[in-house]
């Protein structure tokens, strides 16, 4: 079974330009989208629209850390509390470069912090490498 990478992103944009990255790597993959954080937490805790998915988790999530509903750093507490998606690694993608942001993201245990960046050649050779150093 190919890993699952759980994409969370609002911005229908930003996610169709993670997407292309993702898919440029090349790495066998299945990938899920979660446009806000209740809709990602649904997805994690197989309740809501996702109550009726086979309960694997995800191999990897891709997490903005602004979001409507229930943010990226909430998200971040809520898996880190639970002891099934506590190990769970995590990449914010987010286009603040905020220091506070980071240290929130970087206490709760993120892998990495990747600021989207404006050029789409870096933005695709940054999600590439950190696919590559998490799943594989």
């Amino acid at each position: 079974m190919p890993p699952v990478i759980l994409l969370v992103e609002d911005h229908p944009l930003d996610a169709d330009l993670a997407l292309i990255a993702i898919e440029r790597c090349s790495l066998p993959h299945r990938i899920v989208v979660a446009r806000d954080g209740v809709e990602a937490l649904d997805y994690l805790e197989c309740t809501g629209k996702h109550q009726d998915r086979p309960p694997q988790k995800p191999d990897l999530v891709l997490l903005d850390i602004k979001l409507p509903r229930l943010d990226g750093l909430e998200l971040l507490r809520r898996m880190r509390a639970t002891p099934a998606l506590a190990d769970i690694p995590v990449i914010m993608l987010s286009a603040s470069n905020l220091e506070e942001d980071r240290r929130a993201a970087r206490r709760l245990g993120i892998s990495a912090y990747l600021v989207k960046p404006i050029d789409w050649l870096g933005f695709s050779k940054t999600i590439c490498e950190s696919l590559r150093l998490h799943l594989c």
